[in-house]
Parts: structure tokens; C-alpha cells; sequence
């Protein structure tokens, strides 16, 4: 199961008003948005490999010659790449359409669902139908007003049910902004967002505020883990302890923010552009953080990186790296 929280709903007196177009778009329910799609490659391990090298995720059961695919790349198989879809049905675009015409020409996906059936191996060919399974009556976020519309996709390998996918959107007009709020953010906006502590990180977090940075270790294999998970991803164990990191590292690979500027994310607070790395730890696990010391266009691959803390305001201090241009 994959899940995002959807855009925060505020009440708003339009969406008591008599809505018209909500009845048209309510037809569209039932009607298919694609029709024995096919999949533009087999399940194969390459893919598979950079899955998994992308995700950290060392789990057995995605190598060697009884290899599975991780059920959550279910979607993966199904994606129109750049060069998009050509199975989308009239329907489909139909609806998206007359929102356009409406107004709400904007997009931001949401939330999804998966369920598995059927584990996919190497070879499985992939084949797909896909239903508008809902549009919602009329809502406003902080985002704007706009229309969720959830498409459920049935998706088979070599003919045999192996899941569903369940995807949602906001279809949506972008709210005005004031023109104060663009010029001079009220605090809260100048913030770093808030990091989310949980049961399953909040040691992670203490290390922090104790500027340690502490990476998790399997109570069995002894394998080491980054981010922190409540088991293995190597054995599945429950049981861990932890090392504190030396602090030492590389750049393994980077991007420059230039867009959209959040103030707080310079010093200046312009806004950027800043680096965003990910870091190779000396202990030989991987952490994305910021690269601060040098200059955005000069941070490369295989850079030393040196760890310090980093507050940023009153309330939050972060592990962030130190780059060695030398």
C-alpha cells in the first residue's frame, strides 16, 4: 500500500453553491480511462536492480534466479514513459477536457492504493485496464478549488490478476494569492518544513538534537540501514541497535534547486538556487541532505563532505555536510 496525504480541505462557502458541472462530470464514473493497455516491457531484472539500488532495498527476494519484482513497483510496469500513453480512452480525455474548459487546468496527483495478488517475476508480460472509478463533488484546499478524480487500474501478468492500483488526483484552479503574502511571507512560511517524527525515527531524531548522527543496525545480519525502518530490509528482523556515524562522506550524487525559491533554504533568504545531495557515508549507507560551504555550481560528484549541524532556527537544527572543494 502507497499512500500521501491529500491537500488540507478548508470549508468555503463556493462549495455550498448549486454546482452544475458536477453533474456532468458525475456521468464519466464507470466509463474506461484506458483498454487492454499493454505494458511497454516485460518484468526484468534490470529494472528490478535500479528499483532496488534507488531504493536501498536489499531484500534476497528481489535477485537471483527465483527473483520476484517488490510489489510496489505494480505501477512501474504500466507508465507511458516520455514518450506517454496512446492507450487512453476517449472518455478519458473527454473529462479532462471539460475541466480544462472549465477552468481547472491544474494537477497535483494526490494519494494512491495498492493491492497485491500475484507476486510479478522476470518474463511476466503486462497487460491492463483501467476505469474512472470516481470524481468528487466540488472542493477547496489551499491549493484551490477543484474536482478529485480516482482512476482504478487492473493489472495482469500473462492474463492472471495480479493487483489493482487505485490513483487520485485534484484537478484544480489555483487560489489567488495576496499580493502581501508573495512579497513578504508571513513567518511560518520562511521555515524549513517540520520533519515528521514517528515511533519508528524518533531515536534518529534524539541523536540529532545530541549532534550525533546515528544509523540503525540489524540485531541479526548486522546489516546497516538508512533511513530507519521498524525492520531489516535485508532479513527482516526486528531487532537493531545503532552506531553513531564518523561523520565523514561523499557527494554520490547531487541536484541544484532553482525553482520554485523557498527563503528559508538561503542564507540570505533568497531562496536558492542550493544543492541537495545524496550523501555516501563513510559507513557505506546513503542520507539526503544539503551541501553547504561552497558554493551550488561547485558541489560534483565524489566531493569530501564533512558532517555538522545546522540550525536553522529556534526550534529545528538538522545534519547537514560540509563540502571540501579542495
Amino acid at each position: 500500500m502507497a499512500r500521501e496525504r491529500p491537500p488540507e480541505e478548508e470549508p468555503a462557502p463556493r462549495d455550498r453553491e448549486p454546482d452544475g458541472l458536477y453533474g456532468r462530470l458525475k456521468e464519466f464514473e464507470g466509463r474506461p480511462a484506458a483498454t487492454a493497455g499493454v505494458g511497454k516491457d516485460p518484468v526484468n531484472e534490470p529494472m528490478i536492480r535500479h528499483w532496488c539500488e534507488a531504493m536501498g532495498d536489499a531484500n534476497p527476494a528481489y535477485a537471483g534466479p527465483d527473483a520476484i519484482a517488490p510489489p510496489t513497483m505494480l505501477q512501474a510496469w504500466t507508465m507511458g514513459g516520455l514518450s506517454g500513453h496512446t492507450d487512453r480512452s476517449a472518455a478519458y480525455e473527454e473529462l479532462f477536457g471539460l475541466l480544462d474548459g472549465a477552468g481547472y487546468t491544474s494537477v497535483v496527483a494526490t494519494d494512491c492504493e495498492q493491492e497485491y495478488l500475484r507476486p510479478l517475476r522476470p518474463g511476466d508480460r503486462i497487460t491492463f485496464d483501467a476505469v474512472i472509478e470516481s470524481v468528487s463533488p466540488r472542493k477547496t484546499t489551499r491549493l484551490g478549488t477543484g474536482y478529485f478524480v480516482t482512476t482504478r487500474m487492473d493489472v495482469r501478468a500473462d492474463g492472471e490478476t495480479a493487483g489493482t492500483h487505485r490513483f487520485r488526483i485534484l484537478k484544480y484552479a489555483p487560489a489567488a494569492r495576496r499580493r502581501a503574502e508573495r512579497e513578504e511571507p508571513p513567518r511560518e512560511k520562511r521555515l524549513r518544513p517540520r520533519p515528521v517524527v514517528n515511533r519508528d525515527n524518533a531515536g534518529f531524531w534524539r541523536g540529532v538534537a545530541e549532534h550525533r548522527l546515528l544509523i540503525q543496525r540489524c540485531g541479526d545480519c548486522r546489516t546497516l540501514r538508512f533511513p530507519w525502518l521498524p525492520g531489516c530490509n535485508a532479513c527482516g528482523c526486528q531487532e537493531w541497535d545503532t552506531v553513531e556515524a564518523s561523520g565523514e562522506g561523499t557527494v554520490f550524487s547531487h541536484v541544484v534547486m532553482h525553482h520554485p525559491p523557498f527563503p528559508a533554504f538561503a542564507a540570505e533568504e533568497g531562496g536558492g538556487p542550493y544543492a541537495v545531495a545524496l550523501i555516501e557515508l563513510a559507513e557505506g549507507v546513503r542520507m539526503v541532505s544539503n551541501v553547504v560551504g561552497v558554493p551550488y555550481d561547485k558541489v560534483r560528484t565524489g566531493m569530501p563532505v564533512r558532517l555538522e549541524f545546522l540550525r536553522t532556527d529556534p526550534d529545528l537544527e538538522l545534519p547537514v555536510f560540509r563540502g571540501d572543494e579542495g
